[in-house]
C-alpha cells in the first residue's frame, strides 16, 4: 500500500482496537463506535481485496510472459514454413521451366517429322 492508505489503515486499526477494547469491557458503544467497526470491516475486505488483485496481476503477468513465449515459437515456426514452402515453389517454377522446354524440343521434334513425311511424299 502507498504511504497514505497505509496511514489510514493504521488509524482505523487503531480506532477498531480501542472499540473491541470498550466491548471487552462491557461499556456501551455509541453510533460512532458502529460506524468504526463497519469501517474496519471494510477496510479490512479492501485490504483482502487488494492482495487479491496482486495475485491476479502477477497470474495475468505470467499468463501474458507465457503467451509471448508461445508467439515468439509459432513465429519462428511459421517463418521456418514460410521458407521452406518459398524453396518448394522455387523447385517447382524450375521444374516448370523444364517441362517448358521439353514440351518446345517435342514440339519441334514433331515439326520436324511432319517436313520428313511430308518431304518422303
Amino acid at each position: 500500500m502507498g504511504d497514505i492508505s497505509g496511514v489510514a489503515y493504521d488509524a482505523v486499526k487503531m480506532a477498531v482496537e480501542h472499540v473491541l477494547a470498550k466491548i471487552r469491557e462491557g461499556k456501551k458503544l455509541s453510533t460512532e463506535d458502529i460506524l468504526i467497526l463497519y469501517l474496519g470491516t471494510i477496510v479490512g475486505d479492501l485490504k483482502e481485496i487488494r492482495a487479491d488483485i496482486a495475485r491476479l496481476d502477477d497470474k495475468i503477468d505470467k499468463t501474458n510472459q507465457r503467451i509471448d513465449d508461445i508467439v515468439k515459437t509459432l513465429s519462428a515456426r511459421i517463418d521456418e514454413t514460410n521458407r521452406r514452402i518459398d524453396e518448394t515453389n522455387k523447385r517447382i517454377d524450375d521444374l516448370a521451366k523444364r517441362i517448358d522446354a521439353v514440351q518446345t524440343t517435342l514440339l519441334e521434334i514433331q515439326k520436324l517429322l511432319i517436313e520428313l513425311v511430308k518431304s518422303r511424299q
